[in-house]
Parts: C-alpha cells; structure tokens; sequence
C-alpha cells in the first residue's frame, strides 16, 4: 500500500509549485536548485538554510544533490568588493555539486572569472561557452551522477546574451576579434544544435535521464535562445533548471517530439530554492520551496565573516563631496520637476563609465541628498535604496525624444520620471499642454499633439530623430520599462551590467580622485534642462 501510494503521489505532483517545506520520505531522486543569487545570500532564504534543507533530506534519502543556474557572483557589493572571491568561498561551503556560468559570471573580466572558477570545487560546466581559437568548450559540458540507481546526466547551457550582458571586451583580443563565444546566432541553430550534440552524448554514454541546467530565462531574454525556444527544438531532454530573467515558475513545455519537458526556475536572490523529484515510477515533479529558517552552522559563519568584511569597506570613505548635491530646493522636491546639481553628477558618472552617448536617470531614483563631507558606500546606498544596474542600450533620436516628453508629461506636477540628462540638453515648454499617450498599464504609447519637449541637443549638436544613439540609464528605466518608458522595449541592448548604481558612482568618485563638487556649485545644475513657463 505504501508503494502504491508513492507511486501515485510521484505522478500528481508534475508541475505542482510549494509554498512551505514539502513532504520528502517519497523522493527517489532529488535535485535542489538556485539560480540568480546575485550576492543576495542572505536577503530572503539564507543560503546556509539551502544547505541545511538539503542535508536534512539526505537524513532521510541521501539520494540529493544541489545545483547553481548562474549568476551568483556579482549584483551586490559583497560581490563586487571582493571581485567575486565572497561568494565562490560562500558557495564552496555550501555543497553545490554542479554549477554553471550565468551572463554575469564574467563582469570581472575573463581572467578573473577563470581563476575564481577554479576555486569552485565543484566546478563549473557549460557546453556552448566556446574557445573560439580551439573550437572546443572551456569547461565541461555535462557530468554523469547516479541517484538511486538512476543515471542521470547533468548539462550546463549559458546565454548568448552574454556577449551583450557583460562587457563585450573581456571575450575578445587585443585585436578585438571574438575569441570566445556561446554559439550564437540570429534564429538560434547553433545554440539548439550544439545542447543537441550534448544531449546524444550523454544518452549514449548511458545517461537515462537528462536535466539542462540552464541561464537562459523567458521574459525579456531573446527569443530564440530562451528556454522555451530551446526545449521546443531539441529532444531528449526531461527537464531544463533555469535562470536568467528572475521569475519563479514550474510549467510544462514540449520538445521536438511533442514530448513534455519540466522547467523550472526560482526567481532571485534565493526568493525560493527549486526542488525537481524523479520518482521510482519514472515521473517527474516540480516544486518551489519556501520557509526555510533552520541554517547550517558552517555555512552561515562563512557567509557571516565574509558579509562582516563587506561591512568594513562599505563603511570606508570612498571620497569627499566639497559642495551640497540636493534633491529639494527651498522645500520644494526639485528631483522630480527640475535640474538639480545631483541629477547632473551622477548622469555624468552613468556615462562617463559606459562611454554612451547619453545617460538619463529618473528623478524617483534620488532619494536623499549627499551633503559636504565623507562619502562612504553606506552614504551612496542611502541616496539610490533599489540597487538599480546599468543598462546601455542603442536607441533611435525619436525614441529619445519620446522618453524626455514623457519625463516632463506631468509638469509642473512632481512625477519621478522626470529625467535627469548627461550629453545632452533640452528644453521644457510648460505653455503646451502635454498630449502623451499611456496604454492601460500606464506605458508610453505616443505624442498625440504638439511636443513640449524641444531645442534638443546631443553633445551639442540638434537631435537627429533618425539618428541612433548610445543611451545609458537604469535597468529600471532601459530594461523594466520603469515609469512607462516602453519605448526602448526591443532596442538593442549594449550592456547590461550587474554593477549598481551606487557601485558604478563609487568607482567614478575614486576615478576622479575622491574629490567631486567642482562644477557642481549650483544646487540648480550646470543649464541641461531650461523650462519656459
């Protein structure tokens, strides 16, 4: 009876999403998984919780093991003070037993990430992360276990959009030619054909399950390299642990054959920890697991004397402001209705360090002053609370045009889309009434009537509206479409950084020699932004 009630409780449980700790005596075989952690180690589900859940089910079924989607390195200042070393030793204490590179492994450049990757002692596997000068992959591309009798054949897949993601630089020559790729193209053969290649391997070499742990996501990620895209053009894959665009979702997609494949992702941050159950009956389940609070007491005291370090240095002066960089003015909450000398620091910080064109930042992105004196990064995590990143994207000059409309479509009204500008200038007619367009989510649709926005000038040249341009802001704003600027949905992305704003200033600051002020006197800003009333 017992049997019996495994067996049917295995096939019910496909696709089944969990929202507390869930029952373990039926597991044969148990793959727990994280994806996008992003330094969060200790923001939602602690990672020493993920350990200690994982060693609580081996007390029960040794027959678990526990794997990395990617993007675990950089996102955080705990990542990028150490240039990634915290949280390699964090996941080294952690017992991952496979892992792959995310898009974001790589933002300390290739040298870097190929000696951290080999601190990794469970090593990092990718099939489609090419040597372009041999041909051949840099890392493994799958790893044979054995979980209860089962043969199962891990294999790890990474985006192609890493070439844009990351710096595009840390994958070429001094030449600049490409020495390193991710078998990209523009309908997705390449990538489809090389997991392919993978996949029969693994069959014949025994393997009678195979799981794709994959970095490559659904929102937002290029179509033909998500991992629907990828499930629907390939066979013999049972299952695809996922990451790369931040969802949490179970569902059940089919490959070539119209045969079902399980993907799974889990969010970030560790917002949930994936558990993918092959039962003894051949089915398999899906869950997503929460309310993990008991933690592993080796792992948290590494993870405590590497966030402690983070501590000290964010508490170090990374420079020195010599003049007051406001957000209100007279009591009026200027950030969102005018130029302010802050709204202009920190656009020229945002393009200076990405070389665009322009940079615009949201005047809702401001949300405290940084007064004369020390400046440490606990000051700049005060004034930007959201841990925005960057987002270079290459945009047409109506689109830019559009945006600045938008930005000052409520004023005189406070709005924290107003847009702050570097390498650029314009002009605010408050006389013409605003005639812009919202669809039913509140994004841009279009002018309808006359533009208040006008006299735009690009590093002192009028915008040219067929013209493109390198436009540097937020991902709230370049990738989220964040106060409705959907108009650089689908825009080319140049750069997608996982360094924040605030790690982005603080690199400008020390760049500039620790000292920022000059230039900025006037709490009013330099005249990028002129209102006619």
């Amino acid at each position: 009876m017992k049997t019996k009630l495994k067996r049917l409780l295995g096939s019910l449980a496909a696709g089944f999403l969990a929202s507390a700790l869930p029952l373990t005596a039926w597991a044969d075989a148990v793959i727990l998984h994280t994806n996008d952690i992003h330094c969060g180690i200790a923001k939602n589900i602690h990672i020493a919780a993920v350990t200690q859940y994982k060693h609580d089910l081996q007390k029960e079924n040794p027959e678990v093991i526990l794997v990395d989607a990617g993007d675990a390195i950089q996102g955080e200042p705990l990542g990028s003070l150490s240039r990634g070393a915290a949280i390699i030793r964090i996941m080294d204490s952690a017992d991952y037993d496979f892992a792959i590179p995310g898009n974001h492994e790589y933002d300390f450049g290739m040298d870097r990430y190929l000696e951290l990757a080999a601190q990794l002692g469970c090593g990092y596997y990718s099939c489609n992360f090419i040597d372009k000068r041999t041909g051949e992959p840099v890392f493994p591309t799958h790893k044979h276990i054995t979980l209860d009798g089962k043969k199962i054949a891990l294999i790890g897949v990474t985006t192609p959009e890493t070439l844009i993601s990351s710096s595009p630089k840390f994958f070429q020559d001094e030449n600049g030619k490409y020495i390193y790729g991710f078998c990209e193209d523009e309908d997705g053969t390449k990538l489809y054909a090389q997991v392919q290649k993978t996949v029969d391997q693994a069959r014949a070499e025994g393997a009678e399950y195979v799981v794709l742990v994959a970095h490559l996501g659904t929102t937002g990620a290029v179509p033909v390299w998500s991992s629907g895209a990828l499930a629907a053009h390939t066979s013999g894959i049972n299952v695809i642990i996922d990451g790369h665009s931040h969802e949490q979702y179970t569902r059940i997609d089919k490959n070539k054959d119209g045969e079902d494949v399980l993907v799974e992702q889990t969010g970030t941050k560790l917002a949930t920890v994936g558990k993918i159950v092959i039962h003894d009956n051949g089915s398999i389940s899906g869950e997503l697991v929460k309310g993990l609070t008991a933690l592993d007491p080796t792992v948290k005291q590494v993870a405590d004397e590497e966030l402690a370090k983070a501590d000290e240095q964010l508490a170090k002066p990374v420079g020195t402001a010599t003049v007051d960089l406001v957000t209100d003015i007279d009591g009026v909450l200027r950030v969102r209705r005018g130029e302010t000398n802050i709204g202009d620091f920190v656009t020229d910080a945002l393009r200076a360090s990405t070389n665009a064109d322009v940079a615009i930042v949201n005047g809702g992105s401001f949300r405290t002053p940084i007064l004369t004196g020390t400046i440490t990064y606990n000051t700049l995590s005060s004034t930007f609370p959201f841990t925005n990143t960057l987002v270079k994207r290459s945009v047409m000059g109506q689109q830019l045009l559009d945006a600045l409309e938008l930005g000052a479509a409520k004023y005189p009204e406070d709005s924290g889309g107003f847009l702050h500008v570097s390498g650029l200038t314009y002009t605010i007619d408050a006389r013409v009434p605003s005639s812009v367009e919202r669809d039913g989510q509140g994004g841009f649709v279009r002018v309808a009537g006359e533009y208040r926005v006008r006299d735009v000038m690009v590093n002192g040249e009028p915008l040219d509206l067929t013209q493109d341009y390198t436009v540097v802001g937020t991902s709230y704003i370049m990738r989220n479409s964040g106060n409705g600027m959907t108009m650089f949905d689908g825009t080319p992305i140049l750069l997608d950084s996982a360094l924040s704003d605030v790690e982005t200033i603080a690199a400008y600051i020390e760049a500039q020699g620790g000292s920022i002020g000059a230039g900025y006197e006037n709490p009013e800003g330099q005249g990028r932004i002129t209102i006619i009333e």
